[in-house]
């Protein structure tokens, strides 16, 4: 993931496109920022997660930019955006979640407060899962209507 992100800025900054090296370098920043607060170079899914993060952030300022009337730096947010989503991978399908937390649900004993068992399940899933591929909102919903219809 870095190498790609790495070659990404060298290519911009080939091209002369001020607007995608400046966005990918302060994204190389965040991810210097953790290597150092992490003592050693970070893992590739907690890169994938920083771009995460990053692109959300972008997406929902262009959001508050629309309704502060102010549509040309929301069409900057929205592009920077569009540069980072194009680094990242595809999240993890929808089927694909379900068919994991129904194996984990059918593994876990369900004796107990509701929320001691979402939480035991949320542990195994992500034991198995790597966090930084799914939408955890979609996870979460996912797994309290499964657990409803037991």
């Amino acid at each position: 993931m870095r190498q790609q992100l790495l070659s990404g800025v060298k290519t911009a900054m080939k091209t002369k496109d001020s607007v995608t090296s400046t966005t990918i370098r302060s994204i190389l920043s965040e991810v210097y920022a953790a290597d150092k607060s992490a003592g050693s170079p970070v893992s590739s899914s907690a890169i994938t997660a920083i771009l995460r993060k990053a692109t959300l952030r972008r997406r929902d300022s262009a959001i508050q930019f629309i309704s502060a009337s102010r549509p040309d730096l929301a069409q900057k947010e929205h592009r920077e955006a569009d540069i980072l989503a194009a680094f990242l991978p595809p999240l993890m399908s929808e089927v694909d979640i379900d068919r994991i937390l129904n194996e984990v649900i059918a593994e876990t004993t369900l004796d107990g407060d509701s929320r001691k068992i979402l939480g035991q399940v949320y542990k195994i899933f992500y034991s198995r899962v790597d966090k930084s591929n799914v939408d955890a909102n979609t996870v979460k919903r996912k797994a309290e209507a499964l657990l409803l219809n037991i």
